[in-house]
């Protein structure tokens, strides 16, 4: 049956910034169709823990800092762990605001590093261990709605955003061969704590409300079944894509 395909029983997910937010989501969703959950956090996980146990998965915390840390020891710890690896979620990401006449150069790199930086090394450990088990497994990178526009006040944020749509179109043309799926989800404006400065201006919330065709702003929740989507079997034939999530922002 065709809903047997959006089926992750007994895989392993690795999902990054799993503590809250997106991340928490995101490990949540994997969680309810059938995957066992890594989840790398920095200051904390147990919230997230507790919704993918009630499901009756395992889920094992790994904490690190991935702007810093080797990412290596992130899938070793993950593998480890759980003894497996089928599918990596590259969530972990930060956003600072200033104008770029403004913007330092220390808050370029670090937004970089954990943004787009991080991912790509993530990536790149998880596919090595793949290709040395002779297998195939899924990589999903989440992006943004300002991978296709420019925004204001986040220089490196939008740079990030717009690598890492290019990055999954590059490691899609060198890895599908290899059973490799790489492919991205560009959420729109999402209630997160990352929003939560434009969600605090009157005046700037209502602008973006009124662009979104939904109505409304995005829940983490809408994330679930994209991710499901791209983690499964059900998107064998998917790579290289940006999935956008977005409540018809990009269209208006």
């Amino acid at each position: 049956m065709i809903l047997d395909d959006f089926k992750l029983t007994d895989q392993v997910a690795l999902v990054t910034g799993a503590g809250r937010g997106l991340g928490r989501a995101l490990a949540v969703g994997l969680a309810e169709a059938g995957a066992h959950i890594a989840g790398v956090y920095r200051t904390g996980y147990e919230e997230t823990r507790r919704q993918v146990e009630a499901l009756g998965r395992r889920f094992y915390p790994i904490q690190a800092d991935l702007a810093a840390d080797p990412t290596a020891t992130v899938v070793e710890q993950a593998l480890k762990g759980l003894g497996r690896l089928d599918i990596l979620v590259n969530n972990a990401g930060t956003i600072r605001r200033a104008p770029a006449l403004d913007y330092t150069e220390r808050d370029w790199d670090e937004v970089m590093a954990l943004n787009l930086k991080s991912g790509f090394f993530l990536s790149q450990a998880a596919a090595r261990h793949w290709v040395a088990q002779g297998r195939g497994g899924k990589v999903i990178f989440i992006a943004s709605v300002l991978a296709f526009q420019g925004g204001i006040l986040i220089p490196p944020y939008t740079a990030s955003k717009h690598g890492a749509v290019g990055i999954v179109r590059l490691l899609s043309n060198e890895w599908a061969s290899k059973g490799i799926h790489v492919n991205a989800i560009a959420p729109g404006y999402m209630v997160t704590d990352s929003t939560e400065a434009l969600r605090g201006d009157p005046a700037r919330s209502q602008a973006i409300l009124g662009r979104i065709p939904a109505g409304r702003w995005g829940d983490p929740d809408d994330l679930k079944g994209a991710a499901v989507f791209l983690a499964s079997r059900a998107s064998n034939y998917v790579h290289g894509e940006t999935l956008v999530v977005d409540g018809g922002w990009l269209g208006r």
